[in-house]
Parts: C-alpha cells; sequence; structure tokens
C-alpha cells in the first residue's frame, strides 16, 4: 500500500523483502525414502494395472480370506440371504404350479380334497420363511413337504447340498481369518534401531528380537537380506536387487531357540554388502535391511512369519544393547521397558575393508576408549573429592559445636597469650 502510494520507493521495498528472506533460512524435509518392508511387517508394494482379475475368483477362498473383516462379514451375510431368496422364490414356483395358493385348502396332510406339495405355502412370505427353515434347520412344524411333488423333493435336495457348501466355505474362511499366523507375529517383536559395534575384534551388525508370549516358536530361525538399488555393468537398472547376509549362529541347524529375547550378530566381512561401508558413508547409503523371523506356532501347529526391516537412518554406529535379562530368586526375569536401549562404545569409525587392513586401527580405538575412560574416572574422583571437603567447610561454619576451642597459655612473666589448637 505505501509502495502505491510513493510514500516509500517500489525498489526499496523490493530490496527489503529479498533481504528477509535472504535471512530466514529456509529448512525443506528430505524427501522420505520408500521402504520395502514397514516396521509392523506389512509389505509396502502397490499392485496396478492388473488385466487378469479372473485369476482372483479361480480361488476363491484364498481371496476371501485375504479380504478385510467388514467385506467378509458382508460376503457372509449377502450368500445366505441369497441363497434363502433364491429358493424362496423356487418354492413360491412350485406352489403356483401346483395350485397350492388356494385360500380355501386347510395346512394339514388329511385333507381328502387336496394334497399341497408344501403346507401352509400360499405366499411369498410363507415359501421364504419354509426356505430359511429347509436351510438352517430349525424346523417349527408349521410348513411342511409332502409326497406329492417330485419337484419339490428335488428341490429340497438342492438346498440342502447349496446350504452345506456355503456353511462349509463361510465358517472355514472365518476361522481361518481369526487362526491366520501373522496375529501370531503380532507378539514377535523387533528392536526400533540396529547397531554396528565390534564383538569379538570384528565388526558387526546387531539387532534385538524377542517374543512376548510363554508359548514358544518351535524351528525358529532368522534372515537378513539387504534390498538395494542396483546398475549391472550392462546397464540394467534393478530397482529390487535382493542380497542374502549370513548370520553369526553357531548352530549348524541355524534355528535360535527364543525363550528369552536374543541379539542376532551378523559379522560384517567379506561376504557382507556392508564390508566397504563406513560410518561417513552409512548415511548415505541407499539401503534398506529385511529382517524375517519364520518358526511354527507350539500351540496351533502353523507357520508364522515374522518381518522388519532397517534403513540407513535406523542403524547405529558405536552402539551396543544394554542387558535386560537378570537373575531374580532363581528366575530368569526380562525387563522389556530397556528392549531397544542402546549404550555408546569404542567403535572404528573406518569400514570392515579398512579395519582387516589395518588391525592397529582397531587397537588405537580401544586405547583411546580406555584412557578416555581413565581420564573421566579421575575427574569424577576429583568432583567427588571437592565435594566432600566443601561440604565438610560448610558444615564447619554453619555448625559452631564444631569448632576447635581457644585455650589460653599463662607465661612465667605473667602474661596470656592465647593460641589456637
Amino acid at each position: 500500500m505505501l509502495a502505491r502510494k510513493s510514500i516509500i520507493p517500489e525498489e526499496y521495498v523490493l530490496a527489503r523483502i529479498a533481504a528477509e528472506n535472504l535471512r530466514k533460512p529456509r529448512i525443506r524435509d528430505r524427501p522420505r525414502k520408500a521402504r520395502f518392508i514397514a516396521k509392523n511387517g506389512a509389505c509396502n508394494l502397490a499392485h496396478k494395472n492388473i488385466r487378469e482379475q479372473g485369476r482372483f475368483l479361480q480361488d476363491i477362498f484364498t481371496t476371501l480370506v485375504d479380504l478385510k473383516w467388514r467385506h467378509t462379514l458382508v460376503i457372509f451375510t449377502m450368500s445366505f440371504l441369497c441363497s434363502w431368496l433364491l429358493f424362496a422364490m423356487m418354492w413360491w414356483l412350485v406352489a403356483f404350479a401346483h395350485g397350492d395358493m388356494d385360500a380355501s385348502i386347510e395346512c394339514t396332510t388329511n385333507s381328502t380334497k387336496w394334497t399341497p406339495c408344501v403346507t401352509c405355502v400360499r405366499s411369498f412370505t410363507s415359501a421364504f420363511l419354509f426356505s430359511i427353515e429347509v436351510q438352517v434347520t430349525i424346523g417349527f412344524g408349521g410348513r411342511m413337504m409332502t409326497e406329492e411333488c417330485p419337484l419339490a423333493i428335488t428341490v429340497l435336495i438342492l438346498q440342502n447340498i447349496v446350504g452345506l457348501i456355503i456353511n462349509a466355505v463361510m465358517l472355514g474362511c472365518i476361522f481361518m481369518k481369526t487362526a491366520q499366523a501373522h496375529r501370531r507375529a503380532e507378539t514377535l517383536i523387533f528392536s526400533r534401531q540396529a547397531v554396528i559395534a565390534v564383538r569379538n575384534g570384528k565388526l558387526c551388525f546387531m539387532f534385538r528380537v524377542g517374543d512376548l508370549r510363554k508359548s514358544m516358536i518351535i524351528s525358529a530361525s532368522v534372515r537378513i537380506q539387504v534390498v538395494r538399488k542396483t546398475t549391472t555393468p550392462e546397464g540394467e537398472v534393478i530397482p529390487i536387487h535382493q542380497v542374502d547376509i549370513p548370520v553369526d549362529n553357531p548352530i549348524e541347524s541355524n534355528n535360535i531357540f527364543l525363550v528369552a529375547p536374543l541379539i542376532i550378530c551378523h559379522v560384517i566381512d567379506k561376504r557382507s554388502p556392508l564390508y566397504d561401508i563406513s560410518a561417513a558413508d552409512l548415511a548415505l547409503q541407499d539401503l534398506e535391511l529385511i529382517v524375517v523371523l519364520e518358526g511354527v506356532v507350539e500351540t496351533t501347529g502353523i507357520t508364522t512369519q515374522a518381518r522388519t526391516s532397517y534403513i540407513a537412518e535406523e542403524i547405529l554406529w558405536g552402539h551396543r544393547f544394554v542387558p535386560i535379562v537378570t537373575e531374580e530368586e532363581g528366575v530368569y526375569a526380562v525387563d522389556y521397558s530397556k528392549f531397544g536401549n542402546t549404550v555408546k562404545v569404542a567403535a572404528p569409525r573406518c569400514s570392515a575393508r579398512e579395519l582387516d587392513e589395518k588391525p592397529s586401527i582397531l587397537i588405537q580405538t580401544l586405547q583411546k576408549s580406555e584412557l578416555s575412560h581413565q581420564n573421566s574416572l579421575r575427574k569424577r574422583n576429583s568432583m567427588r573429592r571437592n565435594n566432600s571437603i566443601r561440604r565438610n567447610n560448610s558444615m564447619r561454619r554453619t555448625n559452631p559445636s564444631l569448632m576447635v576451642p581457644k585455650v589460653q597459655f599463662i607465661t612465667p612473666e605473667g602474661s596470656q597469650s592465647a593460641s589456637e589448637t
């Protein structure tokens, strides 16, 4: 407004706005990297442009199990309603074709004038109620079949077969949805972050896994894969290039006994994709480490699988997990409040290749860590000593009973001199 009225020149206004924009730092959020496996184990993958949709109907049972609960319940309800309505229409047509809609016919089978196909079916409502009675086998007793119509007997047999098929499919579908393996995987937990530290003189990639239930996972095994975008020497771009990572497990069968939380370790050696990555290069790497835990549920015998992943921002270099298993009164207790807690430890910042080529780097790092630890202990002891001295001095000043009394000495000349002892 001021610039329009020529009170302030327009050039000055533009220069001031530009200066204000330069002073304010522009914070741009770093684009969030899409991950293939979410922390809860869900696959971050969207299927698009599927032309052959009919393949899902060929395996209708698996399709029903994979649907959401609200869709499954809607299909469950509509399948029964549609079957009842369909056979109600068939019963109504049978009664109409046989002439059972006359109101003068009695609802008994002992009538000498006329024998209906189904007693007391005189409208579509009564035919619908009879359809429900036949398929659900309620049997109130008001409506019943007779020997008059072979077509009605055929419809009865057909409806019973269809009803049994619908019951088997729907009940099996609901049972499979309630007993799915991924429900058991909800109680298999992984640490939110992974760590890289020195163990037995080698750089190791480690994470923690645990089971919250007392029922165990039988024959549990852990697999680790690195997923990254790579380009072949021929120029082919592979967006999802998977590389297996060996897990350091002294057991030949590669099975773990998951009775308590365990730290899964991967030694970064020449076979590892992390062999050439240092602490400075880790933040710049576009990689994702996928962890898969498989085993058999002890109570149900169903194979379950739990998944998670770690990207570069979730890997802490130079940290170690704190111990959470303690022995209390003859029982091993697990403190899950410290499940993902880590402490900083001495670890070389170089890659595993450099550490193998120059083993002195590890010795120098450990020596520096020991010296810094000793210096910190000395500073801590000196601070404690100074604090105790200051505390004693302050107590002497505040409490006069702790003061040393003055003693007077009399010399032979009769003069008095005072001194403190």
